[in-house]
């Protein structure tokens, strides 16, 4: 991408929208496009069609999306799978109509099946059923990849879709019922240890194994795809599965390569915080998919790997957490 290149991050004040904004700030580029929620409906196809007419972007990365963790995913499927089928089909469609030049779809590795062999490998993708507590979110994102694909074939277009695991950082939502697990984990422990409570529940079992990636890492990588010169680029976008006879989805996974169990993740959470009583797992409660490793072979080929250690991003996860929401012992926590 030429740093004078229209680039258009749809989603900048999320997590994942936020951190590539950023990076491609620092980066100096130049001519970047955001719009807040408030001044452009993504789920409303006029406006999304007027816009992409207007403004004409090269690039786009389309982080856009409704997230949260398995709490919110499992109440409110039917807003996951309508919200994000909208914005993904209206963003997209649009870029084909305005000739956009690539096209990055960020999706979860939750589009994987949920018994699915270690690690994650994009030729797994369809292979079987899917985890229950997020299956409308993940069918979603299966449908934006194959939306991609089906544009690639069709139309000739050049869209890419990037899985990142699961994914934390500076500007994370920390609600306490709809956050991802590590906002969700430094918000319980930050508040216990406000209070002076002598333990933490924590959801599950604590043995689910999962891959966290610090979302400055995400963004590197994101640019990095979407900066292959043409070759590499076209490597990455698969084939047209009824001349290959190959299933080879236009489909990248973002990950670290190494995970851990949630109770190691609620123990580094626990130091990280100060909290100093104890964690209890509540058995009770649903644990989800009992592994998610990415196969990130495929990215690395590339030249690309993650640089920021879970410990290292984890502190400043937090700091960033403290800033927003209440520093030491004895302040109120942010509602």
């Amino acid at each position: 991408m030429d740093t004078n290149a229209r680039i258009y991050v749809a989603g900048h004040r999320g997590l994942v929208g936020s951190a590539i904004l950023g990076h491609l700030q620092a980066k100096g580029y130049k001519q970047l496009l955001t719009r807040t929620h408030a001044d452009l409906e993504l789920s409303d196809a006029g406006q999304t069609e007027a816009f992409f007419e207007r403004e004409r972007p090269e690039y786009v990365f389309l982080a856009a999306a409704k997230v949260g963790g398995i709490v919110a995913n499992n109440t409110y499927p039917a807003e996951f799978i309508r919200e994000n089928l909208a914005i993904q089909t209206n963003v997209i469609h649009a870029a084909w109509r305005t000739g956009v030049n690539r096209l990055l779809f960020l999706g979860s590795s939750c589009i994987y099946p949920r018994l699915a062999p270690q690690p994650l490998k994009e030729s797994y993708l369809l292979t079987g059923p899917l985890e229950s507590t997020n299956r409308a979110y993940a069918l979603a994102k299966i449908a934006g990849i194959e939306m991609c694909w089906s544009y690639n074939r069709q139309y000739g277009t050049r869209y890419l879709s990037a899985m990142p695991t699961n994914l934390y950082g500076p500007g994370d939502n920390y609600h306490p019922q709809n956050s991802h697990v590590i906002p969700a984990l430094l918000r319980k422990f930050h508040e216990a240890k406000l209070r002076g409570d002598p333990s933490v529940s924590v959801w599950g079992s604590g043995t689910p194994r999962r891959e966290f990636m610090y979302s400055e890492d995400m963004a590197s990588a994101c640019v990095h795809l979407m900066s292959l010169p043409d070759d590499a680029y076209t490597r990455l976008l698969g084939s047209d599965e009824s001349i290959s006879g190959r299933f080879e989805p236009p489909l990248v996974n973002v990950g670290v390569g190494t995970d851990v169990t949630i109770k190691e993740l609620a123990e580094l959470v626990k130091s990280t915080t100060g909290f100093t009583g104890r964690i209890i797992f509540d058995s009770s409660k649903p644990d989800g998919t009992p592994r998610k490793l990415m196969d990130t072979g495929l990215l690395t080929s590339t030249g690309w790997q993650a640089s920021t250690p879970l410990s290292s991003g984890m502190q400043q996860a937090y700091a960033d957490f403290v800033r927003m929401h209440g520093a030491g012992i004895g302040d109120r926590a942010h509602p």
